[in-house]
């Protein structure tokens, strides 16, 4: 006869526990004026600057789904989806360029735009980074607003400045375009210069006081 359930030839049960995932990072969240409180204040340092030292566009976040990173920012941003025909290629759909808020109908007519330009992001602490770190700046979607699709006109206008010297030309877009500046700094634990941190004190105990910075620091 078997043994019973209870009896010493029963079989016992070892229970394993199962391994979670480590859980995501949580993001922060804070008003303008701490957020920019938060950035660390150092002089530039733009010696040694090539936008190469940024590889860009890489396969994005997808290896498998065939788009490079410019295409996936176009995908996700679009607010009328696109037509993707042959060799990858983004026909019809819209945008919203939120830099001048035009709307494109051409994906063409667009550039992603790195809220944090390249050589700002080196003058600002990439310098020091390895080539990795550098591509996965140049490349960074796990922030919405680490990259954008803007108009080409209005991204070439901003073209390297902080905002000590430019910011969007749309009223609408300036706190908005003020607090994704900070919160990619902060994302990227990247320093800023004095004239750069007065300008952003001027909006955040200003007109943009009432605005709020989301990030996830970047281990």
């Amino acid at each position: 006869m078997p043994p019973g359930p209870g009896s010493a030839g029963a079989r016992s049960l070892v229970l394993v526990p199962l391994l979670s995932a480590p859980a995501a990072p949580a993001a922060e969240v804070t008003t303008l004026a701490d957020a920019v409180g938060l950035v660390k204040s150092t002089e530039e340092d733009h010696a040694g600057y090539t936008r190469s030292k940024f590889k860009h566009w890489n396969s994005g976040d997808d290896a498998g789904d065939r788009y490079n990173t410019r295409n996936e920012v176009l995908l996700a941003e679009a607010v009328v989806a696109p037509t993707v025909e042959a060799g990858c290629k983004l026909t019809g759909g819209t945008w919203v360029s939120y830099y001048d808020g035009q709307e494109v109908t051409s994906a063409g007519s667009l550039d992603i735009d790195h809220m944090v330009p390249l050589a700002e992001a080196w003058d600002s602490g990439a310098s020091t980074w390895t080539a990795a770190r550098r591509e996965a700046y140049a490349n960074d979607q796990g922030s919405t607003v680490s990259a954008v699709a803007v108009t080409a006109r209005s991204n070439r206008q901003k073209f390297d400045q902080d905002p000590a010297d430019g910011i969007p030309p749309s009223p609408e877009a300036q706190c908005r375009y003020v607090g994704e500046w900070v919160a990619t700094k902060l994302r990227w634990d990247l320093t800023a210069d004095d004239r750069e941190l007065e300008a952003l004190k001027v909006y955040a105990e200003g007109p943009c006081e009432d605005t709020i910075v989301r990030y996830t620091p970047v281990a």
